[in-house]
């Protein structure tokens, strides 16, 4: 088996090592996902995205790149907040960051569920579904949006 994590944080690539570096068959990367996977020459089985590329990348470019690195039949599933009613399409969120540093500025790509789905067949995948979860009891009050699609 061959697994692949690809983030731009390198503090998130540290915290990946920490966690599942002894992981064998293990490849961390610190790339774009679109400069990724247009390099990549394997393929791949399932991609997953827990709150990451998908999210964070315009699906116009993103999806395309996706479906042509997954393998036939090849499975993308990917998590992310629901969007904020009202909110769609390409959104501004505002990280924080040292008291003497601007807001970081990041984009992320916010769709109701049949949105996704609707995306992801005009990208030529099959079999999507998407559909929202809720929080579980506790502290947290938002879902989670859940999508996937066969290549």
């Amino acid at each position: 088996m061959r697994a692949v994590g690809v983030d731009v944080s390198p503090q998130q690539l540290v915290a990946a090592r920490e966690r599942w570096g002894w992981t064998p068959g293990l490849q961390l990367h610190q790339a774009d996902a679109i400069s990724f996977l247009r390099e990549d020459r394997e393929g791949f089985a399932a991609v997953y995205s827990v709150y990451g590329a998908v999210w964070f990348t315009d699906p116009a470019r993103l999806l395309p790149a996706i479906r042509e690195r997954l393998r036939p039949g090849g499975r993308l599933v990917f998590s992310q907040r629901p969007p904020v009613e009202g909110c769609y399409g390409c959104q501004a969120s505002y990280i924080p960051r040292g008291a003497d540093e601007d807001p970081l500025v990041v984009k992320r790509w916010d769709y109701e569920p049949d949105a996704w789905e609707r995306l992801l067949k005009e990208h030529g995948f099959s079999d999507v579904s998407a559909d929202v979860l809720a929080a579980p009891p506790g502290n947290r009050k938002t879902g989670t949006l859940i999508v996937r699609a066969r290549a």
